[in-house]
C-alpha cells in the first residue's frame, strides 16, 4: 500500500490526500528552484517546476504543485506574498532562506 500524506492549507480548509513519494518529489523541486532563483511569481515557478518535472513525475503537475505549495506555504517553509492585485509572489521562508 502506497504511504500517503494530507496536506495543509493556509485557510485552514480541508487538505488532500496524496502519495508522499510525489509530495517528497514536489517539495523538493519547488524549494530548490526558489533556492536557486529567488522569489518567483507563482506563474514563473510553475513553469519551472513543469519543465524540471515533465516525463519524471506520474500525475497532474499543477495540481500536485498547488496542493503542495499551500502546504509549503502553510508550514511557513515558503512565503507568498500579493504582488499587484492577485499575482502572488513566492520566496523561501526563514528557515529556508538562511541556506541560500
Amino acid at each position: 500500500m502506497e504511504d500517503k500524506i494530507v496536506t495543509l492549507h493556509p485557510q485552514g480548509l480541508k487538505g488532500v490526500h496524496i502519495s508522499r513519494a510525489k509530495y517528497e518529489q514536489m517539495r523538493a523541486v519547488i524549494l530548490q528552484s526558489l533556492a536557486d532563483l529567488g522569489p518567483q511569481t507563482y506563474r514563473q515557478l510553475a513553469i519551472v517546476v513543469e519543465q524540471k518535472l515533465r516525463g519524471r513525475f506520474g500525475g497532474s503537475i499543477p495540481w500536485y504543485y498547488t496542493a503542495v505549495k499551500l502546504d509549503l506555504e502553510t508550514r511557513g517553509e515558503i512565503l507568498c506574498t500579493r504582488k499587484g492585485g492577485s499575482e502572488q509572489l513566492l520566496r523561501l521562508g526563514a528557515r529556508h532562506a538562511a541556506v541560500q
